[in-house]
């Protein structure tokens, strides 16, 4: 993923998000709903317009949450996968994807727990939610080493700015009117 070419991530969860991302000049889509029946021509439509999924492994009906699951999303052209899963994280990065690991900030333990599992399975990325925490991101920068995505929240521009100036390295949102950001 390169975050030169675009700071913001479409997060989309329908087809008509889908659709929308197709045409707006964001280069990552997070796919968030995805399934087994549609996926290989979502995966297809994106590549034409030059963008990158990402599949959220965890929430594919119909795609094994497993090392099967993350080849088979390999084995389609996903760019990567989301996951909140460790084990998932290892799995799609020994099948070649670049990997997501997202988390919930909720308290404290939350972060000390978030950082364990990061450590742990060396995902390429973290997706941190919510992402208007900005000092968190900072925290999280001085802890873990790699790039950030603050996700999660976000209503405004002013506040992917405070994200991206926190540290994170892009923003994903479902609020269309952002992906032009």
């Amino acid at each position: 993923m390169n975050f030169d070419e675009s700071l913001v991530i479409a997060a989309v969860r329908t087809e008509k998000e889908f659709a929308e991302a197709l045409k707006s000049p964001v280069k990552t889509i997070f796919l968030l709903h995805a399934d087994i029946l549609t996926l290989k021509e979502q995966i297809l439509q994106a590549k034409t317009v030059r963008k990158e999924v990402f599949v959220h492994i965890d929430m594919a009906d119909g795609i094994g949450k497993d090392k099967k699951g993350a080849a088979f999303s390999a084995a389609l052209g996903a760019a990567g996968i989301i996951s909140t899963r460790p084990a998932l994280i290892k799995a799609a990065k020994e099948a070649g994807l670049l990997t997501v690991m997202r988390f919930f900030v909720i308290d404290s333990r939350s972060i000390g727990t978030a950082i364990e599992n990061i450590k742990s399975s060396a995902p390429d990325m973290v997706e941190m939610m919510p992402g208007i925490l900005p000092e968190i991101i900072k925290e999280f920068n001085r802890n873990i080493g790699i790039p950030i995505i603050a996700g999660g929240l976000i209503k405004t521009k002013n506040e992917i700015y405070q994200a991206l100036g926190a540290g994170a390295k892009a923003i994903s949102t479902g609020k269309q009117e952002l992906w032009n950001s």
